[in-house]
């Protein structure tokens, strides 16, 4: 992870070797974050990048499709002559991962590379390819011998999301890559950990003696984590109606805000601490009964309606998704962690797709002071006192509060005091990869997922998912595109006397 306060260590020589690399993902993120980099100063001085392709092409005709795609996607202005020296490096190789034979000869081609780069034999080897050709590929590379690390250099390998599709099918994608790869060398992406708030979360608890008393049972009511969505299903209806927003969402994204937010601190500030701890508490959430589940959940699917000026359809008629679909576009689950800092503490989580804003953020929500000595003020109105980290579409942290309005009776109203990055630091807009690709090449995996971690959170999830399938359309409820969700997900809240903070 960069520390801001000292200049970043260059990463050492190596090769970056894209598997998907015609895909969106490449053009989309993964070649607009290398030029960023690049245009910071943070690639190494001795670098290739090599595409490998199902089908050969021309290392132009290759090159072309990247610049036009990082045209296309950049999050700042393209710098023709930083631009074109990025893509110079580039080669590209053909494998399959059904072909054993176009991995042998990729590890000749290698060592033919390397030595005119000067990379020194140091490898990442990035999966930006679906999730079924993960293992296959990485099988591959193993029996290839391209992951053993020998004669001083290192070989890493990148794993895209979703790692797993329940707890039975991570187990057996950890034990294979674990057979190939050491857990050294697994690089488990989520792209919300490069968040800049994200990160902050753990030095907001941690370097602030104001915070890490009251971060407990005995000051903190609940809190929630939301991560809504405005965009539809669009031209994914045929992964989406596989997935779902459980699958989808929750055991990377929401659970990765709740580790970091409810573990104990660790220590020491390394890869191999935090993720402990992190793990640690995703093994400690409250393993549910089917009837807990379905009781302590909500699963919702968007009909049509508008958002904003755009006109959804009904999702059930969206391109390649079943016309009697149960997948739910909206999930929200109240859990609970078993351990002495969080006991009797619930945690509320919710994500959806077609709502009426974009937003993601944490917002915890401290005890209310005993209001005795106001009795004669309307206490009811009074402002929740919550602490809400930000983190889309705008990051930063807020402290709600109460406080006495001017005059000369005491009338009490909430106030706000907010924090937003943009206002005290500069920062270069970014496609969210710049510091977990940065992070991969100088070997710190902090912000990456360890296989406990991963195993922890699908275990979590899993009653979900058993009771949802068992229930089929029963307990699916609909709920308007455009708007905050199912009503139902407010029953949800209300009969613990709680309720959602609102869309705003």
């Amino acid at each position: 992870m960069v520390d801001a306060s000292k200049k970043p260590q260059k990463p050492e020589p190596c090769c970056f070797v894209i598997f998907g690399v015609t895909g969106d993902l490449t053009h989309r993120l993964v070649i607009p974050a290398l030029y960023n980099l690049a245009e910071s100063g943070l690639l190494p001085d001795k670098f290739c990048i090599v595409g490998i392709a199902r089908k050969k092409m021309s290392d132009d005709e290759l090159r072309q499709s990247l610049m036009d795609g990082l045209n296309k996607h950049a999050t700042r202005p393209v710098k023709k002559n930083i631009a074109e020296k990025l893509l110079s490096c580039l080669t590209c190789l053909e494998a399959s991962n059904d072909d054993p034979a176009s991995f042998d000869q990729l590890s000749k081609s290698f060592e033919k590379l390397e030595k005119d780069k000067g990379t020194r034999g140091n490898r990442l080897f990035y999966l930006a390819v679906p999730p079924s050709a993960f293992a296959p590929i990485a099988e591959q590379l193993g029996h290839a011998g391209l992951l053993r690390e020998e004669h001083g250099a290192w070989r890493r390998l990148v794993v895209e999301k979703p790692f797993g599709t329940d707890l039975a099918s991570a187990k057996v994608l950890n034990s294979k890559l674990l057979k190939i790869a050491d857990e050294h060398q697994s690089y488990r992406i989520d792209h919300y950990l490069s968040k800049e708030t994200v990160q902050n979360i753990l030095v907001l608890r941690f370097a602030n003696g104001m915070f890490e008393p009251i971060w407990n049972r005995n000051h903190i009511d609940h809190i929630q984590i939301t991560v809504d969505e405005k965009l539809a299903v669009g031209h994914r209806g045929s992964f989406y109606d596989a997935t779902g927003a459980l699958r989808d969402m929750v055991p990377n994204h929401l659970f990765q805000l709740l580790s970091l937010v409810t573990m104990e601190p660790p220590a020491r500030f390394d890869a191999q601490a935090v993720r402990s701890e992190k793990a640690e508490v995703l093994a400690a959430i409250q393993t549910q009964s089917s009837e807990d589940a379905l009781k302590n959940s909500v699963r919702g699917q968007y009909r049509a309606g508008k958002v904003g000026d755009e006109a959804i359809e009904d999702y059930r008629k969206t391109p390649d998704v079943k016309s009697n679909s149960t997948t739910e576009t909206y999930a929200a689950l109240k859990l609970t962690i078993d351990n002495w800092r969080w006991a009797g503490v619930p945690f509320y989580l919710r994500t959806g797709k077609a709502l009426g804003i974009k937003r993601t953020e944490v917002a915890i929500k401290f005890k209310q002071a005993p209001f005795a000595m106001f009795r004669d003020t309307p206490v009811d109105r009074l402002s929740q006192n919550y602490l809400v980290i930000s983190i889309e579409p705008t990051e930063g942290i807020t402290l709600q509060f109460n406080t006495k309005v001017p005059g000369p009776t005491v009338s009490i109203d909430g106030v706000e005091m907010k924090f937003r990055y943009k206002d005290y630091f500069k920062t270069e807009p970014s496609t969210g990869y710049e510091t977990l690709i940065y992070d991969c090449m100088i070997g710190d995996n902090i912000l990456f997922q360890r296989a406990d971690g991963v195993e922890a959170g699908w275990q979590a999830v899993q009653p979900f998912l058993d009771a949802w399938k068992k229930a089929g359309a029963d307990g699916l409820v609909g709920y308007k595109a455009g708007s905050e969700g199912p009503e139902e997900a407010d029953e949800l809240l209300a009969r613990d006397g709680r309720h959602w903070r609102k869309l705003t």
